[in-house]
Parts: C-alpha cells; structure tokens; sequence
C-alpha cells in the first residue's frame, strides 16, 4: 500500500481519532484525545505556524508529526518537528515522509533549526542521525501506580501559606500565568523562552480540554501563587502533571514537593490509576523529588537538532 503524508483534517472524526490512538501507541506516557488534538489546531497562536500532519496507509492514519516555530523563543528561527510512527506500523517509510514533509514546512516559514524528540531506541538514534540531526538534551518519562502502595504523607506546609487549586482562580487566573511565564523561563532547555502573552495562554493552556483545574496544585503566599503543579487527565484513568515551578523568591523551601503531594493524593482519590510526569535528565532536585513520589523511569527521550538550508 502506498503512505500518503496530508495535513490532520479536524472535522474528519477519523483523523483526531487516528492521531491520538497513533500518539497513544507510540507515546503512552504523554496524554492524547480527539479533543486534545482539536483544541490545539483550533487554538495555537499563528506565530506558530502549526501544522498537524498525518500519515496515511489504506484509509488508516499510522504517524503522526507536530510541527510549529517556537515563536515565543528568545532565538528567532527555532522549529519543531516531532514525528512519531504506530510502533505495529513502521517501516513503511511514513516517518521519513513526515519528516520531510514537516522541515519543508518550517524552511518555507523562516526556521533555520529543527529540534525534534526521538525516543531513546537504536532504531530511533539511528533514522534521526541518518538525517542529519545531532543528539541534544535527554528527558525521562516516569510512571506512578497509583493502584498499589502507600503515598508519602502531605508534608507540612510553612506558616503563612496555603495550599489551593487552579479552580480557586477561575474568576482570575492572571497570577497563574505570571507564576508560569516566570518558572517556564527557567526551565531546562534547549530552546530559550520568554511568555508574555495572556490572551494567547488562556487560549492555549487555561482552556486546554485535559487541564484539570481541581487537581492542579497551587502554593500560595500572601495571596499570591508561589509554586503550582499543571495536571491533565484524559477523563478515563490517566494522570500528568506537565509542569511544575516555583517562584525564585521562595525556591529551597520545599514548595514543588508539597504541590505535587497534594496533587497526586488528590488524584489517588479521584479514581485515577495511571500518573506520569516528564524531567530533563539535568533537573536533579526534580527527579529526587519524582523518585520520593514513588515515580519510575519507564523510557526515556533524546532531543534532536538540524540546521535547516
């Protein structure tokens, strides 16, 4: 059968259907739906320049590729390209096509790099260096069962602060996105980044459908968020916080710690089976406190990177 490579059509059921059961396959730890992958075509800011690329083979959606520009990047020119293949449908050439097809994309929109995640498998390392890219920095994925064995006791929170949730700033969520846009500047990457667009994180983030507001995790102090744990869900089993961060000005005091207890206990009690969350291997004070959790590593990603042109 021949792979044709297309853009993800939204109003297809089939298609946001096929791309998260193909994400899901290839990428269990990482939380897909049909909602999901609407929501993000219909509401990524267009700086970004997205495009949501299948690979098709006899009606059946088998890869998948995001492709963007980092437009709120410090450094101009920096693209993504994430390509990842049904694991029982490789080696029919729909990665190569969807790579192709998705630096052609970013070229024709003025990125000079393509950075893309690879799973840290020989096959993988090998398709990713054959194409000219070079290994950059690496990521783990840890999971929880949340089915068996004891959660650590909340610790104590410090006089004078209160632990609440993102639905308590429903009315106003401005200060989470200041406390965001502040640790998200922080983090480990390869890719610099500075967010100060509020309209576009309510859009993007605040309204994303797997964002669960009552077990996203916030530290507060003063009436201010200090630190916060982001949890998605996917309104069946499964459970991720995608970020965590603390203020500079109360870093050391344990926060990240408390809001990821509160967090996962919440989510025990809410049915909840499955728990994964993501560190760059660098983040030691964040993989100490996974490992508290009782989190393993259960696989593990290389950031990849290309000059374009």
């Amino acid at each position: 059968m021949t792979v044709l490579v297309r853009d993800l059509r939204p109003d297809v059921p089939a298609d946001p259907e096929g791309f998260a059961l193909a994400r899901r396959l290839a990428l269990p730890y990482v939380l897909f739906t049909p909602e999901s992958v609407r929501h993000v075509i219909a509401r990524i800011h267009p700086a970004a320049h997205y495009r949501a690329l299948v690979a098709e083979e006899d009606g059946e959606v088998i890869g998948t590729a995001q492709v963007s520009i980092a437009h709120e990047s410090t450094e101009p020119g920096q693209g993504y390209v994430n390509v990842y293949v049904r694991p029982d449908r490789t080696g029919r050439g729909a990665g190569r096509l969807l790579l192709e097809t998705g630096e052609a994309h970013l070229a024709s929109v003025g990125a000079t790099h393509a950075y893309s995640w690879v799973l840290d498998a020989p096959g993988n390392r090998a398709f990713a260096e054959r194409r000219g890219y070079a290994e950059g920095r690496t990521a783990h994925f840890l999971r929880r069962d949340l089915t068996t064995g004891d959660l650590p006791a909340l610790p104590a929170t410090p006089p004078g602060m209160e632990v609440r949730t993102a639905a308590d700033f429903a009315d106003d969520p401005r200060p989470l996105f200041e406390l965001d846009a502040e640790t998200s500047s922080d983090e480990p990457s390869a890719v610099p980044m500075s967010y100060s667009d509020y309209e576009a994180w309510i859009e993007e983030n605040w309204e994303h459908p797997l964002l669960d507001r009552e077990l996203t995790t916030v530290c507060v102090a003063d009436g201010r968020p200090v630190a916060f744990t982001v949890a998605r869900t996917d309104g069946a089993t499964r459970y991720m916080t995608g970020m965590t961060g603390t203020a500079r000005s109360h870093r050391g005091l344990g926060l990240a710690k408390l809001v990821k207890t509160h967090s996962l206990h919440r989510a025990r009690a809410a049915g909840l089976t499955d728990a994964y969350t993501g560190n760059d291997k660098t983040n030691g004070p964040m993989l100490a406190v996974n490992k508290w959790l009782g989190y393993e590593t259960c696989a593990t990603e290389v950031q990849h990177v290309r000059r374009l042109g």
